[in-house]
């Protein structure tokens, strides 16, 4: 690992990043520059989501779409209804019966993990969403 970085302040988004410099073993680099490129984002930002979703978070409401008692109404309920658009979840669906049967060439890997992130994040706001929803009397509590 390098040891160089340094902090910055974004005030468009006022957020906070800090800049690390490390070394990584050469599949981790093909893997997370596979993703990038099937995700068409660049490796940096790959990777930094990869160690956002892998480390916990300090304080559990954090992070972006996690604030979600400021969300309106309208926009906390339309929030407990998403779903991954019909393309993108056959996709995922083929992915993960391939990946039960035989396995995944790296791209195909990739696209796999970015779809399961995906899956992930949103599931995460969906419940977040539901929990405000519940809280503010806009829908029911779900039975068990």
């Amino acid at each position: 690992m390098g040891d160089s970085s340094d902090r910055s302040t974004s005030l468009g988004a006022l957020s906070m990043s800090t800049r690390v410099t490390i070394t990584l073993p050469d599949e981790v680099y093909r893997r997370a520059e596979s993703l990038a490129q099937v995700t068409s984002r660049e490796v940096a930002d790959v990777l930094a989501d990869a160690l956002a979703l892998s480390l916990p978070a300090s304080d559990p409401q954090a992070g972006p779409g996690m604030a979600v008692a400021t969300y309106s109404d309208q926009d906390l309920l339309a929030i407990t209804e998403l779903e991954l658009p019909s393309s993108q979840d056959r996709r995922f669906s083929e992915l993960l019966d391939k990946q039960q049967s035989t396995h995944l060439p790296p791209d195909e890997r990739a696209e796999l993990l970015a779809f399961m992130q995906i899956y992930q994040q949103g599931l995460l706001l969906k419940a977040r969403a539901l929990h405000e929803a519940v809280r503010r009397g806009l829908r029911p509590p779900l039975e068990p």
